[in-house]
């Protein structure tokens, strides 16, 4: 498995082909951001929280906005 994670942002495929052929090794992993929005639409929460756990460690979306990817540390299971 890959030590970093490179995500890059949609609107950014020229940047995702390069990060890809320069950084995607053994070590590293270029992706692109497969979020369209945030699925909760409601303005009220529901009435049972499902999720036990939150799966995303860090909010990367300014780091998207502003510079088009991030990259993260992926943790060792």
């Amino acid at each position: 498995m890959a030590d970093l994670l490179f995500i890059v942002s949609r609107s950014e495929p020229k940047r995702y082909m390069y990060l890809k052929h320069e950084f995607a090794d053994e070590s590293k992993e270029v992706i692109l951001d497969r979020r369209g929005s945030d699925r909760r639409q409601r303005q009220r929460p529901p009435p049972v929280e499902r999720r036990h756990l939150e799966r995303r460690h860090r909010d990367i979306t300014p780091e998207l906005r502003a510079s088009g990817w991030a990259v993260l540390r992926r943790l060792a299971k």
